[in-house]
């Protein structure tokens, strides 16, 4: 165990026969492997929790299909690097004869601009994309960029997927296959590992360590557990002790508790948590779990990321903490939230419905003729800026998509409504 590579870089998967995990994208006849198999690759991006074989499967692809493969953290790497890359491939391409790839690992860190300089070189074929994120990509990568990438979801490890690694690793790993390790109990062990390979082979070398080298080694869930909180952090911030903090953050807010909010956060903070993904964190819940209970919600917390990005850390602190608890102690509404929700559901139902032809705008003659904008009434004309007329598709005439909250606002919007004649209680 004194080999200074990491047990989990060392049992790095090279092929896809020995990568474990991801049926549904590696399987026989999975998307993934088919890709690989017909060498038609295109740009794709691999979404999921820590170790579950992102960057892994990155290089296999690369591999498997002999392309040149670059790679870029996006933790530490600009627009320069991603420019020096495709002038590279671009001065290279009359010698090459399948366009190289691009890897770009934590997608989501990459700003508007670092993104924006990936665009041409994806759409003119000068490489492949492949991007790795462990962040919603409808939310951090921008929309043309995912436009042009086929988005593949990761999953967490099972347990079945978690009891190959490690029986492959005491048969395999050259550290450990020396040792004599005696296998009792595996809940613990794989319960810490939460789904994330490289956090298993992480906690086996941290037990492993912990005997003497000529001493057999005893695996159960009192041993893992012992060794775990002499060893580990307690929070890890690219794994599953981050998600539970910010499950427990989000909902102490969504809950009206500010003393809660403030804990959590300081836990995060403490950590060194990105203070970012706090303040983005407090602009989703502004307008998920607030909404229009208190539209200065939204307004506040977009304030608050603004003024953390240009302050930082550790003043940054403060603005986070006073949106916290303003966010915690304000009436609460998920109306919009839902409101959407249905109306997706109506459009993925429906398909795309005509637009009615009064609401067709008639900019040429043949239109007007064709009926575009006839009948349309031109609500500034009407008594108290109204009138009372059809603005769905006649399909869904009278759907009702949005239900007001019971909160001060929304009630004072109930009642605008229904003075209209749109039937809503208050």
């Amino acid at each position: 165990m004194l080999n200074s590579i990491p047990l989990a870089e060392r049992m790095r998967p090279t092929t896809l026969d020995t990568y474990v995990g991801q049926e549904h994208l590696v399987g026989e006849n999975a998307v993934l492997r088919n890709m690989i198999e017909s060498g038609n690759l295109a740009s794709f991006i691999l979404w999921g929790p820590p170790g579950v074989g992102k960057t892994t499967l990155a290089r296999i692809v690369a591999q498997d299909l002999e392309r040149p493969f670059h790679s870029l953290s996006a933790v530490n790497s600009g627009v320069k690097d991603v420019r020096e890359v495709i002038e590279r491939s671009r001065a290279n391409k009359m010698f090459q004869t399948s366009r190289p790839i691009l890897f770009i690992d934590e997608i989501h860190r990459f700003n508007k601009a670092q993104q924006d300089a990936l665009l041409g070189a994806v759409e003119d074929g000068t490489l492949v994309l492949i991007g790795a994120t462990t962040e919603n990509p409808s939310f951090e990568v921008i929309a043309p960029l995912l436009s042009r990438s086929q988005v593949y979801v990761l999953n967490p490890l099972s347990v079945s997927d978690l009891t190959i690694l490690l029986q492959r690793a005491l048969e395999e790993d050259e550290g450990l296959k020396t040792r004599t390790v005696q296998v009792e109990e595996t809940e613990a062990l794989f319960r810490y590992s939460g789904g994330d390979a490289r956090k298993l082979f992480n906690i086996l070398e941290i037990v492993v360590s912990t005997y003497p080298a000529d001493a057999p080694v005893v695996i159960n869930n009192k041993e893992v557990q012992d060794r775990l909180q002499k060893n580990m952090v307690l929070y890890d911030k690219d794994g599953d002790m981050h998600y539970d903090i910010i499950s427990a953050f989000i909902k102490s807010i969504r809950g009206s508790d500010p003393n809660a909010a403030l804990y959590w956060m300081a836990r995060m903070i403490k950590a060194g948590e990105d203070p970012l993904f706090i303040a983005r964190r407090l602009m989703i819940l502004a307008t998920e779990d607030i909404g229009l209970a208190n539209p200065n919600a939204f307004l506040m917390a977009s304030a608050c990321f603004d003024a953390v990005h240009r302050i930082g850390m550790p003043e940054g602190r403060i603005p986070l903490a006073q949106t916290a608890i303003y966010l915690a102690t304000s009436a609460k509404s998920n109306s919009a939230y839902a409101a959407i929700g249905k109306a997706l559901e109506a459009v993925e139902k429906t398909g795309d419905l005509s637009v009615p032809l009064h609401l067709r705008n008639a900019p040429t003659k043949l239109m007007k003729e064709l009926g575009y904008a006839k009948d349309y009434k031109y609500a500034h004309d009407f008594e108290k800026h109204f009138v009372d007329q059809e603005f769905l598709p006649k399909e869904l005439a009278g759907t009702r998509f949005y239900e007001p909250a019971d909160n001060p606002r929304e009630t004072e919007i109930a009642r605008f409504l229904e003075r209209w004649g749109k039937k809503y209680n208050v």
